[in-house]
């Protein structure tokens, strides 16, 4: 059954969708911030509260599953030596998103994905 199994597609795939997410999760990883749709940011962001979730374990086996899901040994270290520590003592909430207004091409509506 999949009671509460709630996901947001995005109209891809699943291998696109997880492609597309990691790679929002790692450029927020690197430069703290990351400017896309607000769908994408939505997403991206229970994708990233759970990575971050593993890095405050900081444990082997949590980061092998980061690494499984991010594939950046960069991104990965920095994670787990800078940001995880980082909200050792905070229960949850590590990143924020904020609307932006219309992309100025299409219309759609763009947010920033931050960490707090």
């Amino acid at each position: 059954m999949r009671h509460r199994r709630d996901i947001d597609k995005l109209g891809m795939t699943k291998s696109h969708r997880e492609s597309v997410l990691a790679n929002v999760t790692k450029g927020l990883i690197l430069n703290s911030k990351v400017d896309t749709t607000l769908k994408r940011a939505k997403a991206s962001q229970r994708y990233t509260e759970r990575v971050i979730s593993l890095a405050r374990r900081g444990d082997q086996h949590a980061r092998r599953i980061v690494f499984a899901r991010l594939q950046d040994k960069a991104v990965v270290d920095k994670l787990f030596s800078e940001i995880g520590p980082r909200y050792k003592d905070r229960p949850g909430g590590y990143t924020r998103v904020v609307k932006l207004g219309p992309r100025r091409g299409d219309g759609a509506e763009q947010a920033r994905l931050m960490l707090v």
